[in-house]
């Protein structure tokens, strides 16, 4: 069985204030929306999320599903998030979706980037994955193709699309460039399977002669 199949991969959407974080997450997450349909799904309006939220988005790529988790990080969380992602558990799968403005891309990517890098990496100690989403292309289509082309060659991304979650432009196509980007190491899910396999043969079983067996509960880790 393919190590990856049905794995859980925690995907940061990371990116300023009202460049569309949340309203792309909820496309991706919901497809079949209209694109007339926007006053409510994905208004131009949009409150600015407060905190750390995340929602659940099943994707195949060649016969491998997995399950993203998109967490939706408010603009002025991100520092924060990506130094207490360093913390978490070091087999978690991770992969970044950076989201700006179509028209103001220029300015400020050099300068995420190189956070991203600093902060965080995968499990094998290889660069994470980044998917570049330049947003609200529905507005105004002016983005510099060939810089862009250029620059996410020279520094390291999976790719880049121009979207928008208003239209539903290029939102799946970004989401599963980001999951093949995380199935290209396949080191990742063989060195978690494996830890399941030893944490399963060793987990300490209660006798069933009356004695106390305590429970515990547990949840989602959150930013």
């Amino acid at each position: 069985m393919n190590p990856a199949q049905d794995a859980v991969i925690k995907v940061l959407v990371l990116g300023d204030a009202a460049t569309g974080k949340t309203s792309i997450i909820k496309r991706c997450v919901h497809p079949e929306v209209p694109t007339n349909y926007v006053h409510d799904a994905f208004s131009e309006h949009h409150r600015t999320t407060i905190g750390v939220d995340f929602a659940l988005k099943a994707v195949t790529v060649d016969g491998t599903t997995v399950r993203l988790q998109l967490w939706d990080i408010a603009g002025q969380e991100h520092f924060r998030a990506l130094n207490r992602v360093r913390r978490q558990t070091p087999l978690i799968p991770l992969s970044l979706m950076l989201v700006g403005s179509a028209l103001i891309l220029r300015t400020w990517l050099l300068q995420w980037k190189k956070e991203i890098d600093s902060k965080v990496e995968l499990p094998n100690g290889k660069p994470l994955p980044v998917i570049l989403c330049g947003n609200k292309c529905d507005l105004k289509d002016d983005v510099d193709r060939e810089f862009l082309d250029e620059f996410c060659k020279a520094n390291n991304f999976t790719g880049w699309f121009d979207t928008s979650a208003k239209e539903n432009t290029h939102i799946d196509d970004a989401a599963k460039a980001l999951v093949t980007g995380i199935l290209e190491h396949q080191d990742i899910f063989e060195r978690k399977s494996e830890a399941k396999k030893r944490n399963d043969t060793f987990r300490p079983t209660h006798a069933a002669n009356g004695a106390n067996s305590s429970q515990s509960s547990w949840c989602c880790n959150s930013f």
